[in-house]
């Protein structure tokens, strides 16, 4: 089932986020439902609260078929900067720069109840670092040190090739 996107300003994107604490039939329902909406929407990374549900869940396909679910992550190492474009699915047809670490070691329960520890970089970290942020009620806007409109986004990828 898809859900509808949750778009900003509703209060529940800046909500934090409730630590799951069981396993249940309805997390792992919750999880195959917020991929498909995801994949439906063409997103690489969906949360929780962007499907109004107020958990500590995400998930990040940056690369078709490297899914990610993370249930209750936590982001334990950063190091390294990188500024790179961001768009969100809860704030259509808005972009901009954002500063984030390249590479990250994130902590997680898996959809099995297994503690997992991944090492991401360049792109997955970022996707997974904006994903996070979304679970503790924080969004990109709130670190975009430029706006870039729609339209020029295809001119702002071709001058940093």
């Amino acid at each position: 089932m898809q859900y509808p996107i949750v778009i900003a300003p509703d209060p529940i994107l800046r909500k934090e986020n409730q630590e799951v604490t069981a396993i249940t039939d309805e997390l792992l329902q919750l999880l195959d439902d917020m991929y498909e909406t995801m994949l439906a929407n063409d997103g690489v990374g969906i949360a929780a609260p962007q499907v109004g549900k107020n958990l500590q869940v995400a998930i990040v396909e940056v690369e078709e078929g490297d899914r990610f679910e993370l249930i209750n992550p936590k982001i334990i190492q950063k190091s390294g900067a990188d500024i790179d474009v961001e768009g969100c699915l809860s704030i259509p047809h808005t972009y901009g720069t954002v500063e984030r670490a390249t590479e990250i070691t994130v902590r997680y329960f898996d959809r099995e109840g297994e503690e997992i520890e991944v090492q991401a970089y360049d792109f997955l970290a970022r996707a997974m670092q904006h994903e996070i942020d979304h679970l503790q009620g924080a969004l990109f806007t709130d670190k975009v040190i430029e706006y870039i409109a729609e339209e020029d986004l295809e001119d702002y990828y071709a001058e940093e090739e």
